[in-house]
């Protein structure tokens, strides 16, 4: 007489689960070389909050909808910037929000912050973005800044 095979039940349709928010802050924190978890912190926070407002309309969504769900809420809660910044001037609106902070040290942080994103996100999302931002950008997000030039 056969012996019926186990019942194996199929495994559970894995939905793209969204990374978590210390998962992201470790990364920042490694990317940054940052002594503590909440330094890398504050600055994820200011550096996402000032990228809310620069990023519209669907990317602004799938961005939010890829990120952890605490840096979802920073990036969403951010009232549209009534005009685009440029690369520097982004970097010093940074600078601005970290007391003690120099143009040199916010790019540093605003490096630290946007260079891990395209692994976390997806390299298709992060060219959608840099499509929607004035020229400059690329190098914050770690990639070779190939416009033509002038």
């Amino acid at each position: 007489m056969p012996v019926p095979a186990p019942a194996v039940p199929a495994p559970a349709p894995s939905p793209t689960a969204r990374p978590r928010w210390t998962d992201l802050l470790e990364e920042v924190r490694d990317a940054g070389q940052y002594a503590t978890a909440a330094e890398a912190e504050s600055v994820t926070r200011i550096v996402l909050s000032a990228l809310g407002g620069h990023v519209i309309g669907d990317e602004r969504v799938d961005l939010a909808a890829a990120l952890p769900e605490e840096a979802a809420r920073v990036v969403a809660s951010q009232i549209p910037a009534t005009r685009p910044l440029t690369a520097a001037e982004f970097v010093d609106s940074v600078a601005a929000r970290i007391e003690g902070s120099t143009p040199a040290t916010a790019r540093w942080d605003v490096s630290s912050v946007l260079s891990v994103l395209p692994p976390l996100v997806g390299d298709e999302l992060i060219t959608r973005i840099l499509a929607q931002l004035p020229p400059g950008y690329a190098l914050l997000f770690g990639r070779a800044d190939l416009s033509p030039a002038p």
